[in-house]
């Protein structure tokens, strides 16, 4: 037999490692002897694996074969994620490449293009994964996307609510106006780009003073609702309490003071724009400033963007400069270079105010939105139970369940009140400690 004048890895590693399925060296099964296990973190099917997944897994690896050494029922559970945000980018990008628009295809179809790209490099991936030589329970291969796991983060949302630990109130987010979605920060890049700079005359109301405001989004100014000056900024501690005219819209907002302003930054003045801005967010929160969300999904103006509605942002930014400049309302431009947050498929995002759920353990929250029925009851009955002995002690009573039921009543609009604010969807619970969702739904868990 003729020996190679060279090792090959992948004949012998080939070898192996289907010698290593075919015996079910890596297949567990539960028994007596101590678990170990690993569920794979499981890798995006949005393209191929790179170093970065080969060195996560390497050590994944090394720890379960040593636990497997060791005599522990060792498991390794492998498995891809559908990613579903980074995939439909891809797939549009794909789907573009082929001469189709995503807007001009059903649902359906889409969905059907995702699977495909699914399957295509999913199993591209476990493919890898095999050729690196991971040791897994092959048999116990999962996708995000499966019944199963579907079906099980539904009801993982579900019992952490009844439990009063998820609720949905209004966050600032990162928004893709193109792909309509959100995007996680770790998913925005900022580039530095070449932009300008509009100052803008902001009227006193009953004065004829006016205040300059620097900013790079003269169409936001619809959501104004407020002027900022840091209250040691002496120029303008004597507008402070006053109101101004935003241009254009003719709407009065209050002139307030807080340190966040840089004196240094431009004229020193800045306008407040809750909805669009996470700093402006902040600003507005704690001087309780009106919210007025300008965009629709698409970018576009909406109504309180009066004659500008359903025009693109930057359509409208191009526009307005005009008209600001023929109403004397700009008071110069100058070109300024800033950093500009970018989706990863190259969108430019927007700040935007939306509901979505907040994982938090609020114990405020939960003991103001759940209200102990029992305990109501409980009162109630010993109300009812006591007897008077004489026409005043009767009276008397009457007027104390009347003070009981305006106590009550308080209590349910300092609730609704509180629901108001925080825009939660939390239902009132009763005082008994709630059956699991699971316990419920899934018996032999």
């Amino acid at each position: 037999m003729e020996i190679s004048s060279k090792f090959d890895h992948t004949e012998i590693e080939k070898k192996w490692y289907s010698f290593w399925n075919k015996n079910k060296f890596f297949n567990s099964e539960p028994d007596d002897r101590e678990p170990f296990t690993i569920v794979i973190p499981p890798p995006n099917v949005t393209g191929l694996l790179h170093m970065g997944h080969m060195l996560n897994n390497t050590i994944q690896d090394i720890l379960i074969r040593k636990a497997r050494m060791m005599g522990k029922n060792a498991c390794w559970v492998p498995g891809t994620d559908h990613a579903s945000i980074a995939t439909e980018a891809k797939v549009v990008e794909n789907l573009k490449s082929l001469g189709i628009n995503k807007s001009d295809i059903s649902r359906e179809e889409f969905v059907n293009h995702a699977w495909e790209w699914t399957e295509k490099y999913g199993g591209g991936i476990l493919d890898q994964l095999k050729r690196l030589g991971c040791s897994c329970d092959w048999n116990r291969t999962k996708f995000t996307l499966d019944d199963d796991m579907y079906e099980s983060v539904i009801l993982a949302f579900i019992d952490l609510h009844e439990k009063g630990y998820i609720y949905r109130g209004y966050r600032m987010i990162n928004w893709d106006p193109e792909a309509e979605t959100t995007v996680s920060d770790e998913e925005v890049n900022y580039v530095e780009e070449e932009s300008n700079l509009y100052y803008l005359n902001y009227s006193i109301e009953g004065s004829k003073e006016k205040l300059i405001i620097a900013t790079t989004r003269p169409e936001t100014i619809f959501g104004d609702t407020a002027v900022c000056v840091n209250p040691k900024d002496k120029r303008y501690s004597k507008f402070l309490g006053k109101e101004a005219i935003v241009p254009i819209c003719g709407r009065k907002i209050p002139i307030i003071a807080d340190p966040y302003v840089d004196i240094e930054f431009g004229t020193g003045c800045l306008k407040v724009t809750p909805a669009h801005d996470l700093n402006d967010y902040n600003l507005g929160t704690k001087h309780k400033l009106k919210i007025i969300d300008i965009f629709d999904s698409k970018g576009r103006l909406n109504e309180f963007g009066l004659h500008y509605k359903n025009k693109d942002r930057f359509e409208v930014r191009k526009e307005i400069v005009k008209e600001l400049k023929s109403k004397k309302m700009l008071n110069k431009s100058e070109v300024y270079k800033h950093n500009v947050g970018r989706s990863e498929r190259g969108n430019k995002k927007e700040d935007r105010r939306q509901r979505k759920e907040d994982k938090k353990k609020k114990e405020e929250a939960r003991k103001k939105n759940r209200l102990n029925k029992g305990q109501r009851r409980q009162k109630k009955g010993q109300r009812q139970g006591k007897k008077a002995s004489q026409p005043a002690r009767k009276h008397s009573r009457y007027k104390k369940k009347a003070a009981q039921k305006r106590d009550e009543k308080a209590e349910e609009e300092e609730t609704r009140k509180e629901k108001e604010e925080t825009r939660g969807v939390n239902q009132p619970l009763t005082g008994k400690k709630p059956q699991s969702f699971y316990e419920r739904q899934l018996p032999h868990i």
